[in-house]
């Protein structure tokens, strides 16, 4: 009869054999479904120095082992881990048999869920995305909650970013040299080919990098390690896409030296779960290797994932109130169907070639040169002399008439003369129009053609007030790195590394569609002669489908970096040291000689170079074969991203005064206990980062004087903070038992407090006042008051209890409970300054501006806390030696509606005109929000042969 555990089924002959002058334990390692041996899987004696991995034929022996009771411990990829005790005796070989490991469909399956929660949270036009898999696949029960469970809700491990955290594949950084993060659509859709991972949390020692405070992940392509077979997977959701399908081959090496992978997706939906999101992604993965001796073999990886989604917008409570939590004003009809006009697309394939040279038993040298390029868009819609096509425009809503005030008396506020009639008729209209009316805007580019008689006979193109355009980014990166590592005694492993980046990224507004005009002005409307002119070497242009305009500018950066890691490993302890160097270099090239700068646009700026240090180290106590006790610290600056480096790439050359490179620190400490039954983990960290900068754009109202008396200047100005210090604290814990051989219960808890930990200078730039003799408009509004106010976009408290039944039979169900808390806006530093209080047509304080109101104005909203409650299940059945699973998963079962994320709109700089808008009731320019996914399903099966 066929015994089948799912957490792991060990058949144990176990047999005494007396070995003379031998003392430890043997066995093999099989597959559980399909019998066959198990190679490479990593096989060690908890808290000590043994470890070695299976052979081709899945087996394993160790000798000379500490004598007593241990725990052996079986981890591979894909596989769920096994752990059970055994007692070694003096002189004696322990033969455990035959060893089944089972493979982990759960996080196979859950690792599909982790990309549906990959929309951007803000509405810049930035190549990647700010959420972060990088934790995904491993097996700690927090960290499986934070991925699958706490995502939808924008959780952040520790409260960072995906800048903190270092994403490889096959040694090679990911992370952009624009604003730090991985692009994670590079390689989406490519599950299968992406499952072999190796991760580290927090500054934990890598093989492969430095790394970030937040961790390391590395993604390993080699086709030799992928199992030989054939897998086909069809699912189907209601998030942001609707179906999907994959097929992955993998060849296993060949007898003459040959291994290959092949894999190809595609994810499609009309709609997404947000109104008018289409979502259209295509993916092919082809990975090739070569073994051209038992020392050296060469790989070769390629990814192409071209893919396009429709943006959803953040919306005000007010547009809420009136609309529903999934719509989006993004879109409109065109001919019967949805349109969106905001869409990102990306097509950027990856090659990448890799040497592997084992230089022998303890010594190898791995290398990799890597390509891409391709084109990241982000569309959007232009207009001149004309109304704004946004069907939320604040002039369209009801809020602009109820919040109404008269012109300011003197200094003292106008009186409140709300238009309430008007405010109605503006509700019906905008219920009666909520989405863009692309009709009215290609009638708009269209003239009316009239004969003899004066009547209109038909339309022709005429120039275009609406256009659509895209903002374009094609970057083309080469890196080259290398990785060495070597065992040079028992107890010391050495691992170093190198790369060297060099990005060349050309950047401009793409005409993409003059939506039935002629042609369009390439001038700003908002200003007039030489000022409105986008290049003064070509003014007055009139562009067309496929041109260039309004802006153009190329960017060039070469970084290099390199490592080294002393790991050291006795008995009782473990613990490493590391450092890192890195040279950045940055360089602005403009195309363009814009009219507002035309001294400071065109050409080549000056080089921004950074040279920055790391170092980090940490040790492990090995209290027994089940506790374990580590500590954890680094210090390491960074060089600012390009992003931030300069403030108005788009019109000019100037870098940021003062810029520095960031401080950062970390420290952590963790506690374990792993047994055969109980996995529990403790962890305390505390972060700081300082010296950021961080730069941003907006609309506005009130912030400068135009020497028209009581009358407050409106501008379009970017936004620049320096010295800007955040620090994160907190504690993560994580539990599970296992109830019996079927039933496992599990608890996740997070708690931190992430605070901007300083008072950042504030610079405003106002091209308005831009000249020839004034290249730099810059406002010094000196510090904005942001100490202790909460960082945005994440809950900062967040618990997960969870129960899991698996029957020996192959299915499974699982149900979690998780409440998350203490989610906020993100503020306005602008708001936070002393200028806030100060009328800019006078110089004078506003009267009205008491300590006790500005509080409640500036009072920093914290969302309500979410509870969700998800359902997993799922079944595999063996046909004819085949595999056929099927896993479901439901998401917020209790289709609650929650916010995920938002920002205070800045356009009301000053008290009096946020107090006035606030005043009314329902204000013009409130928080704008983004929403979480209501219920939503995923339905996944797959078919291995």
């Amino acid at each position: 009869m066929r015994k089948i555990g799912l957490t792991l089924f060990v058949v144990l002959q176990i047999g005494f054999a007396f070995a003379q002058n031998k003392t430890g334990i043997s066995g093999t390692v099989l597959d559980a479904k399909t019998q066959q041996p198990l190679a490479y899987v990593v096989v060690s004696i908890q808290n000590t120095n043994a470890m070695q991995l299976t052979e081709t034929n899945g087996k394993f022996s160790f000798d000379d082992l500490i004598l007593g009771d241990q725990l052996v411990l079986f981890h591979s990829q894909g596989y769920k881990d096994a752990l059970f005790p055994v007692t070694i005796h003096a002189g004696e070989v322990l033969d455990l048999g035959t060893i089944m490991l089972e493979e982990d469909e759960i996080s196979d399956q859950q690792r599909s869920l982790i990309r549906l929660f990959e929309n951007d949270l803000t509405d810049d036009n930035s190549g990647s995305e700010s959420t972060s898999g990088l934790l995904q696949s491993s097996k700690d029960a927090f960290q499986q909650a934070a991925a699958f469970n706490w995502g939808q809700a924008r959780f952040r491990i520790r409260g960072l970013d995906s800048e903190n955290a270092t994403t490889m594949i096959n040694g090679v950084s990911m992370n952009k040299s624009y604003d730090g993060r991985p692009q994670w659509s590079n390689w989406g859709g490519l599950n299968d080919a992406t499952r072999n991972q190796e991760f580290t949390v927090g500054t934990a020692p890598s093989d492969y990098t430095f790394g970030g405070i937040l961790g390391t992940q590395e993604i390993n392509t080699r086709a030799s390690i992928y199992r030989p077979g054939t897998r086909i997977t069809v699912s189907g959701t209601n998030t942001n896409y609707n179906w999907r399908m994959m097929g992955t081959f993998a060849s296993g090496m060949s007898d003459s030296g040959w291994a290959l992978v092949v894999s190809a997706g595609k994810r499609y939906a009309e709609e997404g779960y947000f109104e008018g999101t289409t979502y259209d992604a295509n993916s092919l993965f082809l990975s090739v290797e070569k073994k051209l001796s038992d020392s050296h073999s060469l790989n070769f990886t390629g990814f192409y994932t071209p893919n396009s989604r429709g943006k959803n917008s953040p919306n005000t409570a007010e547009v809420t109130e009136l609309t529903s939590g999934t719509y989006n004003s993004y879109w409109g009809y065109q001919d019967g169907k949805k349109r969106n006009a905001r869409v990102k697309t990306i097509e950027e394939p990856i090659l990448m070639l890799n040497h592997y040279f084992k230089i022998n038993d303890h010594s190898n040298l791995n290398s990799s040169v890597m390509v891409q390029f391709g084109k990241i868009g982000n569309s959007n819609l232009d207009y001149q002399n004309a109304n704004s096509p946004d069907p939320t425009y604040f002039r369209k809503l009801p809020s602009y008439y109820s919040s109404l005030y008269g012109k300011d008396e003197g200094e003292y506020s106008g009186d409140f003369t709300p238009d309430y009639e008007n405010a109605e008729k503006s509700r019906v209209q905008f219920l009666a129009n909520p989405q863009i009316d692309w009709d009215a805007l290609y009638q708009a580019n269209q003239k009316a053609i009239i004969n003899s008689n004066g009547n209109t006979t038909g339309y022709e193109a005429a120039k275009s007030h609406y256009v659509l355009y895209e903002d374009r980014t094609d970057d083309q990166t080469i890196v080259a790195s290398s990785n060495f590592n070597t065992q040079l005694n028992e107890n010391l492993i050495f691992n170093a590394g190198g790369s060297f980046r060099k990005l060349e990224s050309h950047n401009y507004q793409l005409l993409l569609d003059l939506l039935g005009g002629s042609y369009f002005e390439d001038i700003d409307g908002f200003y007039s002669g030489n000022q409105a002119q986008s290049d003064l070497n070509n003014p007055n242009r009139q562009v067309v489908v496929g041109d260039a305009y309004g802006y153009n500018y190329k960017y060039a950066a070469t970084v290099f970096d390199a490592f080294t890691q002393f790991k050291f490993s006795y008995d009782k302890v473990d613990f490493y040291l590391a450092q890192s160097f890195s040279a950045t270099n940055y360089q602005r090239e403009g195309l363009y000689k814009n009219g507002i700068y035309e001294t400071i646009s065109f050409g080549k700026s000056e080089k921004v170079l950074f040279e920055n240090f790391g170092f980090k180290g940490g040790v492990l106590f090995k209290v027994s074969g089940k506790q374990s006790l580590s500590f954890n610290g680094a210090h390491l600056s960074k060089a600012p991203t390009i992003r931030n480096t300069f403030p108005n790439s788009r019109l000019n050359n100037s870098i940021v005064d003062g810029l520095q490179s960031e401080t950062i620190n970390s420290l952590d400490a963790t506690y374990v206990l792993r047994s055969p039954k109980l996995k529990a983990r403790l962890t305390a960290y505390y972060s700081t980062i300082k010296n950021a900068t961080k730069t941003s754009f907006f609309y506005a109202e009130g912030i400068f004087d135009n020497g028209a008396g009581y009358t407050n200047t409106n501008a379009f100005v970017s936004q620049t903070l320096t010295q800007l210090d955040r620090k994160n604290i907190g504690g993560e814990f994580s539990f599970e038992y296992q109830l019996n051989s079927t039933i496992k219960g599990n608890f996740s808890a997070g708690y931190g407090q992430f605070t901007y930990d300083s008072n950042p200078n504030v610079s405003i730039n106002n091209d308005a006042v831009a000249s020839v003799e004034n290249t730099k408009p810059s406002f010094d509004f000196g510090k904005a008051n942001l100490k202790n106010y909460k960082q945005a976009g994440m809950p900062q408290q967040a618990y997960g209890l969870g129960i899991e039944y698996r029957d020996p039979k192959y299915w499974w169900i699982g149900i979690n409970i998780n409440y998350l808390a203490d989610n906020y806006i993100d503020v306005s530093p602008i708001s936070r300054t002393d200028h806030f209080y100060t009328n800019p047509a006078s110089g004078f304080s506003f009267p009205e501006a008491t300590e006790e109101r500005a509080r409640e104005l500036l009072k920093q909203e914290k969302f309500d806390p979410v509870m969700l409650l998800n359902l997993i299940g799922g079944k595999s059945w063996r046909i004819k030696g085949k595999y056929l699973g099927l896993f479901v998963s439901v998401n917020n079962v209790l289709d609650n509606n929650y916010k995920t994320g938002g920002y205070e709109q800045a356009r009301n700089a000053n008290f009096r005109q946020l107090n006035q808008d606030v005043s009314g009731g329902t204000p013009s320019f409130g928080n704008k929000y983004f929403y979480g996914y209501g219920r939503t399903y995923f339905v996944n099966l797959n078919f291995n042969f």
